[in-house]
């Protein structure tokens, strides 16, 4: 049988297998892994040398079934199901790293799910549209640097690995694409409130022309010293400590 790509799920089959064994190759931590949409497997053949314990998300019910009859020792390590609304904790009994080729029109909600489960992924290697790489490996004072930047970043380093032109997928996507690891920064303290911390995030560069001073207005309480210079940047001139020092100056005491 084979797989037809379902545009409604951002289906884009990679058809290189040098790419592919790159990919897995990128992956530094292989005892457990859970790939995200295999797909038709491209992947998977890799992974399935080198990985202990293999486990695979897919949505599509054809790729499901393709990918059983491909590979029929993994039949009961394939769960029908999604991974954004899917309680991935019990897995694995302990830590397990992530890999994946993500559709591009869900790789941001990955990464939230990626960093709402980090006390079990280690590490994470994804294959996304090389504008949002760019994005997330993005310093401050970049043009692109922006919320996942910031929130993404305060929990894994992000490197990008590499380039993947959209001539090696079927049907090829309209961008090309681009591989990027994420490695838990381990014992990291964030020093303040995570939930508020993430709305001034959002809530900053959801206005990233304005200052901090009129963007976060709503969330300023009465007594708050805004004549403070960091009030008077705006979003993208604040690394990750900054969003910490602001987070801080607005909590309730």
């Amino acid at each position: 049988m084979s797989v037809t790509p379902k545009k409604r799920l951002g289906q884009h089959f990679l058809t290189d297998e040098n790419i592919a064994g790159k990919i897995v190759g990128s992956l530094l931590r292989k005892e457990k892994v859970l790939e995200i949409g295999p797909g038709t497997g491209v992947l998977t053949k890799y992974l399935i040398k080198d990985v202990d314990h293999l486990m695979l998300i897919e949505i599509d019910g054809e790729s499901v079934e393709y990918l059983r009859e491909i590979y029929p020792e993994l039949e009961n390590r394939i769960i029908h199901a999604d991974f954004l609304k899917s309680d991935i904790s019990g897995l694995f009994k302990d830590q397990f790293s992530i890999i994946g080729n993500f559709p591009y029109n869900i790789s941001s909600q990955i990464f939230f799910r990626i960093i709402e489960n980090r006390h079990l992924i280690p590490e994470a290697v994804g294959m996304i549209q090389k504008e949002v790489a760019e994005r997330l490996a993005s310093p401050p004072g970049n043009k692109t640097y922006g919320i996942l930047s910031v929130i993404l970043g305060a929990f894994y380093d992000i490197k990008y690995l590499f380039t993947v032109s959209e001539n090696v997928f079927h049907p090829p996507p309209k961008v090309k694409s681009a591989v990027i690891r994420l490695t838990r920064k381990e014992n990291f303290n964030l020093d303040c409130d995570e939930q508020r911390f993430v709305k001034v995030v959002k809530t900053g560069f959801n206005q990233r022309r304005k200052t901090l001073r009129n963007s976060l207005k709503s969330m300023l309480p009465e007594n708050t010293d805004t004549t403070l210079e960091i009030f008077s940047k705006r979003p993208e001139q604040l690394d990750l400590a900054g969003f910490i020092e602001i987070t801080k100056l607005i909590s309730p005491q």
